[in-house]
């Protein structure tokens, strides 16, 4: 991986990191992010979404510059609250919107 996916990555986790600070919630991005088993993991950020002394939610960032992949699941998403992703074998998967997500992690912070 080159310099400016690395900093695209970083950039983009710090970001996130910001904006769940800005709604109260506590979050940490990993050092080195992915490169590093840093706590037993690969992920690039924790999430407290319960409280800040509970364990963390280990959550992994993708970022497309032109919603490749992405658009998909947006169309799929549309105006909903949730998108449920189901494959034969394997547990389903939520996507969320950035809003729903926040009174998610608030509400469990309370």
């Amino acid at each position: 991986m080159g310099k400016s996916f690395r900093d695209k990555g970083a950039r983009r986790e710090r970001e996130l990191v910001n904006l769940h600070r800005a709604t109260g919630v506590k979050a940490e991005r990993f050092p080195l992010s992915g490169a590093a088993n840093y706590q037993g993991n690969g992920a690039d950020i924790d999430v407290y979404a319960s409280s800040p002394e509970a364990p963390a939610f280990v959550c992994e960032a993708k970022a497309r510059g032109n919603g490749e992949g992405f658009v998909t699941l947006e169309r799929w998403l549309a105006a909903n609250d949730a998108l449920f992703l189901i494959r034969d074998r394997a547990q389903p998967l939520v996507v969320l919107p950035w809003d729903r997500w926040v009174e998610l992690v608030k509400r469990g912070a309370a």
